[in-house]
């Protein structure tokens, strides 16, 4: 049994040249950046073999070394998964935004439209209990076409409707404009209200952006900032 001599050179030197990846086998690694598991196995078996009878190498060694292998052969099994992952979520992304083709989003806007039932529908949040809550819908010319009281209201989301809204101003192919009010004890305040919205297009995007819809009225409108949706 031949013995490693420390001083001339490394152990981990003299295993390789004995499984000849420095000469011998220097043609077949060319192109092979990783070596695999049955080169693991030779390298271990000629470390074995070579090892110095007098130190021979300590068991807890001989696990690190398992243990490492097996730690890199995982994080690349991982890496594949999730590429694998990566093409699912991509056609999910597509299946999502076919989905929504035609739905209705609810955004953070000024302008609506009354949908399929002649309503407009949706929501104020209040940041704190208000004495007096209005709304007032307007057409392109600035005139109020209808208002809606809904007086003292608890803080957060409080929801409203506009039914029945004229089949005239439907046919004017133009969005109402909407202005909400409260009043949370420092005089009257403008609140955004968040409206529903057709879905005109949308696209898969990419693994950061997600699904982008183009929202009627409101442009690209990414899906994640999308409180709620509906048929």
């Amino acid at each position: 049994m031949s013995i490693i001599d420390p001083s001339s050179q490394t152990q981990l030197d003299s295993i390789l040249k004995k499984l000849g990846v420095n000469d011998q086998a220097e043609a077949e690694a060319k192109g092979k950046e990783t070596l695999g598991q049955s080169d693991f196995l030779k390298l271990m078996t000629t470390q074995l073999q070579n090892q110095d009878p007098f130190a021979p190498m300590e068991n807890a060694e001989f696990i690190a070394q398992m243990a490492q292998f097996s730690t890199v052969t995982g994080i690349s099994e991982i890496g594949e998964t999730l590429k694998d992952v990566a093409a699912q979520m991509g056609e999910f992304r597509v299946a999502t935004a076919t989905n929504l083709l035609g739905s209705q989003v609810m955004v953070p806007g000024n302008y609506a439209r009354a949908d399929a039932n002649g309503e407009i529908n949706g929501v104020i949040d209040l940041p704190s209990a208000s004495y007096n809550t209005n709304l007032t819908f307007t057409n392109a010319a600035g005139d109020i076409l209808h208002s809606i009281e809904l007086g003292a209201q608890p803080s957060g989301l409080v929801g409203f409707v506009w039914e029945d809204v004229p089949q005239s101003v439907i046919d004017s192919d133009t969005p109402v404009r909407i202005e909400a009010y409260g009043d949370f004890g420092n005089g009257v305040e403008g609140i955004t209200p968040s409206v529903f919205a057709e879905v005109l297009a949308a696209s898969k995007g990419d693994a950061v952006t997600g699904v982008t819809l183009d929202v009627r009225d409101y442009g690209e409108v990414l899906a994640t900032d999308v409180a709620k949706f509906r048929r």
